[in-house]
């Protein structure tokens, strides 16, 4: 893995976000809909937070979902993304490079970094992405070692 090349190449550019003031149970349904775990909030094309799926959890932990689902449903109808999103977000920008994300990842715990040009949301990084990567570099070798 070139960990000098920019987080650029290897982050998503397809995202999916919400306003602060989308009701949780959007968010929700954002979640089960899609396979990913960390859901940017946006307002007027401003970065102000994000939600990852575990928030969720978290915020609807200790609902059974028999008896409960009614009050489930009617908690994530009350509350907003702004209720629950991270807020002051670590960010990279495009061309920082992919050591710098792992730097992050590793001394902060995070799963994902917002990535920012000229301050607009343009992707998001995840351990997952570098997971996948090392992965395909990893298969491609192993391919070459057969032929």
């Amino acid at each position: 893995m070139n960990l000098q090349a920019p987080v650029s190449t290897i982050m998503s550019t397809q995202l999916l976000t919400v306003e602060p003031n989308v009701t949780l149970k959007e968010v929700k349904a954002v979640f089960d809909q899609h396979r990913f775990h960390h859901l940017p909030v946006v307002r007027n094309k401003t970065l102000v937070g994000i939600i990852s799926k575990t928030d969720l959890q978290h915020f609807t932990r200790g609902m059974k979902h028999t008896a409960d689902d009614e009050r489930e449903s009617s908690r994530l109808e009350n509350y907003v993304a702004e209720d629950i999103m991270t807020k002051g977000l670590a960010k990279l920008e495009a061309n920082d490079r992919i050591n710098v994300a792992i730097e992050v990842f590793r001394e902060n715990l995070f799963h994902a970094l917002p990535v920012m040009e000229d301050g607009e949301l343009v992707g998001i990084i995840t351990t997952f992405d570098i997971i996948r990567l090392l992965s395909d570099e990893d298969n491609q070798r192993i391919a070459a070692l057969k032929t």
